[in-house]
């Protein structure tokens, strides 16, 4: 597995993505559903704050150089 903080957006959310159908499943033992729980939380985080970054960045952005919230 990669370094979450390394993650783009899309690729953190696609693992996100994946580990919510892995534990959707059921057919996972207890420790790797913890495991896997354990990461997604981290993921979700991760994609979280890139979005707050996303939308700091954009609010930032004015024709006339005010910071303006979306």
């Amino acid at each position: 597995m990669s370094d979450i903080n390394e993650l783009s957006f899309e690729k953190a959310y696609e693992e996100l993505e994946d580990i919510i159908t892995k534990l959707e499943s059921g057919d996972l033992q207890l420790e790797e559903s913890v495991t896997l729980f354990e990461r997604g939380r981290l993921l979700s985080e991760r994609c979280q704050s890139l979005l707050d970054k996303a939308e700091l960045r954009v609010s930032q952005l004015t024709a006339d150089g005010r910071i303006e919230p979306l």
